[in-house]
């Protein structure tokens, strides 16, 4: 597959398999998707272990774009992006958008075929001004 993939992060397992859940039932199997939620111990947070895995279960050649619901989570997929390192990093961008309708409109983006950068563009264009 060579559409970009998807990778949400929330603090909430629950939120970001339900995001999940939402991207898959509008665009269906046509991107690659993942997502983690909650800290190792099953409340609310995120892990850096658990984004790398979602990022290797979402990876594509065409790139990685990540949703995040919070500081923390962008905190800790910079992190994930740092440790998996070079070449790939180069090829993950963390989206700056709403999770729910970023995660939605970018793969549905990603799913025509769109390149990393517009996939990221379509997420960005979401946020508050």
């Amino acid at each position: 597959m060579n559409n970009v993939g998807i990778v949400i992060v929330s603090h909430s397992p629950k939120v970001a398999e339900g995001t999940a859940d939402m991207v898959r039932q509008m665009v269906g199997e046509d991107v690659p998707l993942a997502w983690c939620g909650g800290d190792p111990e099953g409340g609310l947070g995120t892990s850096v272990e658990a984004i790398m895995a979602a990022i290797d279960r979402a990876w594509s050649d065409a790139g990685v774009a990540v949703l995040v619901d919070l500081g923390g989570a962008e905190t800790n997929s910079e992190m994930a992006i740092e440790m998996i390192g070079e070449p790939r990093a180069q090829k993950i961008v963390i989206c700056n958008a709403p999770i729910v309708e970023g995660a939605v409109m970018a793969a549905t983006e990603a799913s025509g075929g769109a390149s990393l950068k517009e996939v990221v563009a379509t997420a960005h264009e979401l946020a508050p001004a």
